[in-house]
């Protein structure tokens, strides 16, 4: 049976050694290996040794934000002039995706946008003058739904990349120091 290492952490050891003497005392007979598990972790404040490694083991699969990378956001915000207008459209396939989270991020939740409506928001936000190519993008890659006559849009409500505040951030900078 392989072993596993869990770290005990007590905050009071004082505490701790009171609740294992007293814990000891009440035994008779020499305690065996699992007992003594079970008593080490009680003392400590568990309900037993299993719930000291349940408890261990969540404490070990805590999920570590993402970091956003800087690059990329430096590489994008490129495209954006001081006003936080896109100039152009990226080349690079990898670059498209968070120029539409910009522009989706601009977009009103649960609002429904009519095409005339969109083109202009599109015309404003997107200086190179190709609104039907950021339609179709924003639709093809899911950011935006359209119905079927391609009259009404509206934006898909989804978690955005861990990329897409700071890329706002810099842009807004960029806006304010205009």
């Amino acid at each position: 049976m392989s072993r596993e290492i869990h770290a005990l952490t007590i905050a009071d050891l004082s505490a701790f050694a009171r609740a294992l003497r007293e814990a000891l005392a009440q035994h008779q007979a020499p305690v065996g290996h699992v007992e003594m598990l079970n008593l080490l972790s009680k003392s400590a404040g568990y309900k037993n040794y299993q719930h000291f490694r349940a408890e261990s083991y969540a404490a070990e699969q805590v999920p570590v934000a993402p970091k956003p990378d800087s690059e990329l956001i430096e590489r994008v915000a490129r495209h954006f002039d001081e006003r936080g207008v896109l100039m152009r459209w990226p080349a690079k396939n990898s670059l498209q995706p968070l120029c539409l989270w910009a522009l989706w991020s601009r977009m009103e939740a649960g609002r429904i946008y009519s095409d005339a409506e969109m083109t202009a928001l599109l015309t404003v936000w997107a200086s190179f003058g190709d609104h039907a190519l950021l339609r179709r993008a924003l639709v093809s890659l899911g950011y935006a739904v359209r119905s079927k006559d391609g009259r009404i849009y509206q934006r898909i409500e989804q978690k955005p990349p861990v990329e897409l505040s700071p890329l706002l951030r810099r842009v807004r900078r960029v806006e304010e120091t205009a």
